[in-house]
């Protein structure tokens, strides 16, 4: 099969979860651990962080990785869903698999996917697993696809676990409370292996204190670290919080493995995106106008985005918008200011929210603009009316952001 053949062969097998929603959820892990066996477990080959949370996880990832990266050693870096192309969901040192490794993959294996109906999600982990062991990584840091517990990614036995911070999102399947949440999130930790939590809340805090107990894993609170924030190629005022979180998580690796200098760390985030090819997260996208576009897509991160939109020096504020149709959209939308104006869109995916459903949701938020059917059209329309001191922000969805970075 060619790569196109395969990406769409993959697609279509079991539906891919981020494109259809609830649909293509499958939480069990007999198929990914079925698959592992048959590949060999490839994931017992190699050193891992495994990192969970609501929001930071991308960020964090790509963090630890850089710095790492910095450190010489050659680093996977596994995380989803990917912006542009299939293939930044698999990285070593920031370069993503090549297309044949993608094809030979799936076609090698494909009577086995078809035979017992693996999603889309568990054959792109075994690819990962498999990818990191054959090209013999020192570490690869692996992020969660969604939740933790259930979740297909869950099969490693890692260095450290980290989980970023709860918050109330995919509650179809987490939960409707944090402390249900936290502990979908908390089935990460694994007996005797340190967990980093990012942040914690009193609802929260109980939930890993007593899960990290009774695995007798040793349970690190970033939060109450204090050090000094270096310099970040990654600028969000949300990031401070996940630089706290990946510094703390990389101190509990095995210091006679591996050799992270201060240096190391102030190179890796002065040039995470450069060494990690990371995008989407408070990016500048233009600067006269300024347009921002960032992937925060629930209450809890786009209040920190928004604020900062606030903060940012502007005369007239433009907000290109689209959701997913699974978000408590009502909710989020009255976190955004009621003084700028809109340009309602949805991305082009089955899971998005009609921009006609969406449009009808504003009136009730006081939030006023015009509809556009696709988000270049929307994106287009707030360029030509804006000023050269407007600001222009895109977001909502990851969807969203994807099509225009």
């Amino acid at each position: 099969m060619t790569y196109s053949d395969t990406l769409k062969w993959m697609f279509q097998q079991l539906p891919m979860y981020q494109r259809t929603g609830k649909v293509a959820y499958k939480a069990d892990l007999s198929n990914t651990v079925l698959l592992v066996n048959y590949l060999q477990n490839p994931e017992n080959s190699f050193k891992s962080i495994h990192v969970a949370g609501t929001n930071g996880k991308g960020s964090t990832s790509h963090m630890m990785a850089s710095i790492l990266q910095e450190a010489g050693y050659k680093v996977g870096l596994y995380t989803s869903p990917h912006l542009k192309d299939f293939r930044e969901r698999i990285k070593i040192n920031g370069i993503m698999i090549p297309k044949r490794r993608v094809s030979s993959f799936i076609t090698k294996n494909k009577s086995f996917f078809e035979l017992h109906q693996l999603s889309f999600f568990e054959m792109t982990v075994g690819l990962a697993f498999d990818y990191f062991s054959k090209e013999k990584v020192d570490i690869a840091i692996i992020e969660v696809g969604l939740g933790g517990r259930l979740d297909s990614t869950n099969v490693i036995k890692p260095e450290v676990s980290v989980i970023t911070n709860i918050g109330l999102d995919h509650t179809q399947f987490l939960g409707n409370t944090h402390k249900e949440v936290a502990t979908e999130k908390a089935g990460i930790i694994k007996n005797d292996i340190p967990v980093v939590i990012g942040e914690t809340t009193s609802e929260t805090l109980p939930v890993f204190t007593s899960i990290a107990a009774g695995k007798k894993a040793p349970l690190i609170r970033a939060e109450i670290k204090r050090i000094e924030f270096y310099p970040c190629e990654l600028k969000g005022n949300y990031q401070f919080a996940n630089q706290r979180t990946a510094r703390a998580a990389l101190k509990q690796l095995d210091v006679d493995v591996f050799n992270i200098s201060e240096e190391n760390i102030k190179k890796g985030l002065k040039d995470v995106v450069k060494n990690t090819g990371l995008m989407g997260r408070w990016q500048v996208l233009n600067q006269v106008p300024k347009v921002i576009c960032d992937t925060a897509h629930n209450k809890e991160g786009l209040s920190i985005v928004l604020k900062q939109l606030q903060e940012t020096p502007h005369k007239d504020l433009h907000i290109v918008l689209g959701f997913v149709n699974d978000k408590d959209v009502a909710n989020v939308l009255k976190l955004f200011p009621k003084n700028a104006s809109y340009y309602f869109c949805e991305p082009k995916i089955p899971r998005a929210m009609k921009v006609e459903d969406l449009f009808l949701l504003t009136k009730n938020s006081g939030l006023s603009g015009k509809k556009f059917k696709t988000v270049k059209g929307a994106y287009r329309a707030a360029l030509k009316s804006s000023s050269t001191e407007d600001l222009i922000f895109i977001g909502g969805s990851t969807f969203v952001v994807a099509e225009v970075v």
